[in-house]
């Protein structure tokens, strides 16, 4: 059969949007007050539980709050913190009264913030902490908008639930009613790697949409076994579009959900065990992480060879269940189930428990997954249901439906969505989640929206049931001096497959060859030094060690195999340091900033083609 240009998906029958976003925190108060909203820490650490009503209760006296210093409905009010209870506190205060959120990474140097803030016309702002709050003083001057700033960690929310206390309930439902799904809900800034942030606009029935549709389609996902009670930990940013779905999904579904600032494993695995999440939403780095420090822990224990084994039968197990669900296959043998039945109990329950116990389900978006990786996760009991999605389509404008994934693609498109592949083979979108356009950028609104379509700049293919397989970015393609097209993503994620890699960028637009700068996984390489008995090393000394080396070619060959000879990488350089967002080289959801590493690493890359 051959590959389809478009496809599109009917829409659920859901009721059209009404009113905004902050509705449901009132209807839910209303109809099922005791019902659990939300966790959340106390003092001591410990998660206790937020009723609807409560919820209600602290967003109806925050709204009261903001009003009473000034806040007015249209107002932009940015935000700039972690991932935490009182941001969500936040969002749906303010949309109680009509305002307009601006998410700030609190990652963000001086100047982003002063473009965020003063291309959005902000008039007042959150912050976490003093550190923040220095940051955004620093361009203050330069700010003459800006008449409020608030700091969580000083007691704002408190002093605002008292600044408000004497308002009428009325005037805040007042400006409530007066939201519509056409008002907008939040201006979000893109990651910038191709140039300067543009504010994406998107509307309450933007948000309304996307959440519903994932709701009504993807519910059967959001609990552990049939009948629990859904939870799902966030700790992606909600700065980020894919952590803000999150939150208004799991406010309108009746999900409850916590929040978890911090990602690393130290802070992050203890309040997964706690939380007991039935399922999450990550980006696929978390995926790996699991997977990576499981594979360590094994080797610590001399059981590598037994891990490896476990590792393929998950793999065999989940094409064989993927086979038998598209009527290729009878689905697992029964020898093939016995040993799954017996790494379940060694191997696989392990990883389960590592994510809080209870998880079977996740959703994957921000980056591609690798097809094994996801087949390992399924095989291991978690299923996860890649998509696709961009600030411009308020998160997945595609996924793998339940019961139908195909691994190593981001699914169909989205009840209500259609999919259509440009002749270049730009991938252009339609639905009720494309947003409105950029904030004070009519030249660029109109070279990325024509008559509903959203032109995407990512690359694709879709085959004959409609799913979609990214294959690069239109503004990434690398040419050679040869005149050979290169899409460096396929290339740059097979050699990022390897436990010792941590990045991987391919270089090579106007030279004769194809070439890759990779930094390390400093964990994966403390693990594999100390395996192999060998001393702790300077990064420096690092680099050029010659086992190392060869570890990391192998990556490279395995790559390889993928493209043509002309599209191979020829040659590479390990590099003693990662690429970071501190040094402007990552956009805070962690994708390379092209342009930027080949400038800071330009003496490398010229290294690279000298003969």
């Amino acid at each position: 059969m051959r590959d389809l240009r478009e496809f599109s998906n009917p829409p659920l029958a859901l009721a059209p949007p009404v009113g905004g976003l902050a509705d449901v925190v009132f209807e839910h108060a209303q109809e099922d007050p005791q019902h659990i909203a939300l966790g959340r820490k106390d003092e001591r650490g410990e998660w206790r539980d937020v009723t609807s009503a409560e919820f209600r209760d602290e967003v109806l006296a925050l709204a009261k709050g903001l009003l009473s210093q000034g806040v007015r409905f249209g107002d932009r009010v940015a935000i700039m913190s972690r991932t935490r209870y009182e941001w969500t506190l936040f969002d749906f205060a303010l949309w109680t009264v009509g305002a307009q959120v601006v998410p700030v990474y609190p990652t963000s140097s001086a100047e982003q913030c002063f473009w965020m803030l003063h291309d959005a016309e902000v008039t007042a702002a959150v912050v976490e902490h003093e550190d923040h709050a220095m940051t955004i003083a620093t361009v203050i001057d330069r700010l003459p908008a800006l008449r409020r700033l608030w700091q969580l960690d000083s007691g704002c929310v408190q002093e605002l639930y008292e600044a408000g206390a004497g308002l009428d309930d009325d005037v805040v439902h007042r400006h409530r009613e007066a939201v519509t799904p056409d008002s907008v809900a939040t201006i979000i800034y893109t990651s910038g790697t191709t140039g300067r942030p543009k504010g994406c606009v998107i509307s309450h029935g933007n948000f309304m949409f996307e959440a519903d549709t994932v709701i009504e389609r993807w519910e059967p996902v959001f609990h552990s076994r049939r009948g629990d009670e859904a939870a799902t930990l966030l700790f992606l940013p909600l700065a980020h579009v894919f952590g803000r779905m999150v939150e208004v999904a799991a406010i309108r579904g009746r999900v409850r959900f916590g929040h978890q600032p911090q990602l690393h494993a130290a802070a992050l695995l203890p309040d997964l065990a706690a939380f007991k999440p039935t399922f999450f939403l990550a980006v696929p780095y978390i995926f790996e992480k699991v997977f990576n420090a499981a594979r360590r822990k094994a080797e610590r224990e001399g059981k590598a060879g037994p891990f490896e084994k476990a590792v393929g039968v998950a793999v065999q197990y989940a094409e064989a269940v993927e086979a038998k669900a598209w009527g290729t296959g009878p689905g697992p043998s029964a020898g093939l189930r016995v040993q799954h039945q017996l790494f379940d109990k060694l191997v696989y329950s392990k990883v389960r428990a590592a994510m809080g116990g209870r998880v079977r389900h996740a959703m994957s978006g921000g980056s591609a997954m690798d097809r094994t990786l996801g087949l390992f996760f399924a095989g291991a009991g978690v299923q996860i249901y890649e998509g696709y999605g961009l600030t411009e389509s308020t998160a997945a404008a595609t996924a793998n439906p339940p019961g139908r994934t195909r691994y190593g693609t981001v699914g169909q498109a989205i009840p209500g969505m259609t999919v259509h592949l440009a002749d270049d083979g730009e991938i252009w979108l339609r639905g009720g989640n494309v947003f409105q356009g950029y904030l004070n950028n009519p030249k660029a609104t109109d070279e990325t929206l024509h008559d509903g379509w959203l032109a995407t700049g990512d690359l694709g293919s879709l085959d004959e049931d409609g799913y979609l397989t990214i294959t690069g970015r239109k503004k990434e393609i690398l040419v050679t001096s040869g005149g050979k097209s290169v899409s460096p993503g396929l290339l740059e994620e097979r050699v990022r497959d390897h436990p010792l890699v941590n990045q991987c960028i391919v270089v090579g637009n106007d030279r004769p060859f194809v070439a890759a700068l990779v930094t390390l996984d400093q964990e994966a390489v403390e693990h594999w030094l100390q395996m192999r008995a060998k001393p702790q090393l300077a990064p420096a000394d690092l680099v050029r060690d010659a086992d190392l080396e060869a570890e990391v070619r192998r990556a490279v060959v395995a790559a390889n195999t993928l493209v043509s000879q002309a599209e191979s990488i020829r040659t590479f350089r390990i590099l003693a340091q990662p690429f970071t967002e501190e040094h402007g080289l990552l956009t805070p959801s962690l994708k390379l900033k092209r342009k930027a590493i080949e400038n800071a690493y330009a003496d490398e890359v010229e290294a690279l083609y000298r003969t």
